[in-house]
């Protein structure tokens, strides 16, 4: 009963989203609740949906005062170089400019957070799409599924989690993946230059225009706040605040805080401004805050009434006997709707070392189903439990919905390329010993 009232929830929930009947800030709150009572809950769903925003708060903040920060780095005019430079490179041509947004997401993503991924290759690209009319869906799409595939380095999350679940080394599950990862980059940078062609055609009757305009155009707005000698500053406290984020001097939350709070004071000194800044950036800021809470809502009621539990057992269940052998490519296939319907951490905890129980037995190693477990990250990044997934939405101004409709499909086919290229690199075997 529990595991059917888990699958009717995340069914109805995406269809009503996916169908725009309801949006996503209010389907996260209003179906877990329905079906949770649905399932005699009703007493319990107060302390679950608390916990659940509990546990979600710390990643709200961090948001919240990373898209200001970023903000006011991106009035202050931090990001106009790398603007500058890409456009001397692309000269307004609309498939470079998509492959250069694989190409720069791609070299971001390699500091292994997803946040600032988003955020810095949003605030270099973004100015560029909205100048030349490029869809801002295709941009989030490509930053989106170059993410997905760096995800697998070994101080991301994910990597991280399977290591930690299976007892083995990072570096043991990582390396023999590289390959894999490799031909996961060389397919998004094909899939960019195949959007990047299809914009370059639809756009084909626009005027062209020369890169001193272009420049003028997508650096020319905000510039009360761009101020001479704020330049170097600037730099040297976001590579400081970067820096820090690596090495762990603090949590996310107060950096993110600090570091706001110092690039206020260093580019908006006066309580006006300051104000004006707040009500101009309040919107993206409001967006990306609530739909993390209201995720919060869903994971705490998905999490305390023990429905991600019952759809683990019976998707585990359910393998037949036949596919032993095969558990390598189960498993990696299954990656694919679990990271997306459940957590990392209920799938990579919870699911993962049954498999890789189930894989021992036709002699495979945990290493190898660890690594097969890994080719759905592409997926997982779109998932509605995914809080960093709210904040590029926001950032690009998309609604999620149509992000998700988009994306998904490269998405998908990101994740196949892994897993053949991972089969064929012999990062995992198709086959038990």
């Amino acid at each position: 009963m529990l595991t059917l009232l888990a699958f009717s929830m995340v069914v109805v929930f995406m269809l009503l989203i996916m169908t725009k009947r309801l949006s996503a800030l209010t389907a996260l709150i209003l179906v877990p609740v329905a079906f949770g009572m649905l399932g005699g809950f009703t007493r319990e769903l107060g302390p679950m949906m608390l916990a659940g925003v509990t546990r979600l708060a710390p990643t709200g903040v961090m948001l919240t005062f990373a898209i200001l920060y970023f903000a006011v780095m991106i009035d202050a005019g931090l990001f106009d170089p790398l603007v500058r430079a890409i456009v001397r490179i692309v000269h307004g041509d609309p498939m470079k400019i998509v492959v250069g947004t694989a190409v720069l997401a791609l070299f971001v993503s390699l500091d292994g957070d997803g946040s600032t991924t988003y955020m810095i290759t949003t605030a270099a690209m973004l100015p560029l799409y909205r100048r030349l009319g490029l869809r801002p869906l295709i941009l989030a799409c490509v930053i989106m599924i170059s993410g997905g595939v760096m995800n697998i380095l070994p101080w991301g999350g994910p990597t991280a989690r399977v290591a930690s679940a299976l007892g083995v080394d990072s570096s043991v599950i990582f390396v023999p993946l590289i390959p894999a990862m490799i031909a996961g980059a060389a397919w998004v940078i094909f899939v960019s230059w195949r959007l990047g062609l299809r914009e370059r055609a639809r756009l084909a009757h626009a005027g062209a225009m020369t890169d001193a305009g272009l420049i003028e155009a997508v650096t020319a707005d905000h510039t009360a706040h761009r101020r001479r000698g704020r330049m170097i500053p600037n730099a040297l406290l976001t590579v400081a605040l970067m820096i820090a984020l690596v090495l762990g001097a603090m949590p996310l939350p107060v950096l993110f805080m600090l570091g706001f709070a110092l690039a206020v004071l260093l580019n908006i000194p006066t309580v006006e401004e300051q104000k004006a800044m707040l009500t101009t950036h309040a919107a993206n800021v409001i967006a990306v805050a609530g739909m993390i809470f209201a995720a919060g809502i869903f994971t705490g009621i998905l999490s305390g009434t023990k429905m991600i539990d019952a759809m683990a057992d019976s998707v585990i269940t359910l393998i037949p006997a036949a596919l032993g052998p095969y558990m390598t490519v189960v498993t990696g296939l299954l990656s694919i709707p679990f990271t997306f319907f459940i957590s990392n951490d209920a799938f990579y905890f919870g699911v993962l070392p049954i498999l890789a129980k189930a894989g021992a037995a036709y002699g495979i190693a945990a290493a190898e189903m660890g690594r097969a477990s890994l080719v759905g990250q592409p997926v997982h990044l779109l998932s509605p439990l995914v809080p960093s997934t709210y904040l590029l939405v926001g950032l690009v101004d998309v609604p999620f919905d149509e992000h998700q409709r988009y994306t998904i499909k490269w998405a998908f086919a990101t994740a196949i390329v892994m897993l053949v290229a991972g089969l064929a690199t012999a990062a995992f075997p198709l086959v038990g010993r």
